[in-house]
């Protein structure tokens, strides 16, 4: 495994809710882009055995903060999102890829790609991300 891949396992493996609660795995990462997985189990269906869109969601917002916050000077945080949710997953496996779609000097654009192991895209979400001092 690379350093930078387990560099930011160290470093997003504090973001708890994502990583333990829910399961996700940082799978790659480079500059402004990051790729993670999460292997569905019945925690993350709903009540009609549908995966849930907030873990739909919640996989795509850690692929989200790697990508705009791993190695970088500022840090990045959410102004506004929005999902398309595309199709149901008949899958046992999901994918989130962040890409940066452009880089300004205040804010950023990401789009995140959900597809499942099947090959079938799930959904699009868009973030507008705010550069901010590091504390």
């Amino acid at each position: 495994m690379n350093g930078k891949l387990e560099k930011a396992r160290e470093i997003f493996s504090k973001d708890l809710y994502a990583t333990e609660l829910t399961g996700i795995s940082i799978d790659e990462v480079s500059e402004d882009y990051a790729k993670c997985s999460l292997v569905i189990g019945d925690k993350h269906k709903n009540a009609y055995g549908g995966i849930m869109g907030g873990a739909i969601y919640t996989l795509a917002d850690l692929a989200f903060a790697v990508a705009s916050n791993f190695e970088k000077e500022f840090a990045t945080v959410s102004l506004v999102t929005g999902a398309n949710f595309m199709s149901a997953s008949k899958g046992s496996v999901l994918y989130a890829e962040a890409k940066l779609v452009k880089d300004g000097r205040t804010n950023c654009f990401y789009e995140v790609f959900v597809t499942d192991d099947l090959n079938k895209n799930i959904a699009l979400i868009t973030f507008t991300g705010a550069h901010v001092l590091r504390e």
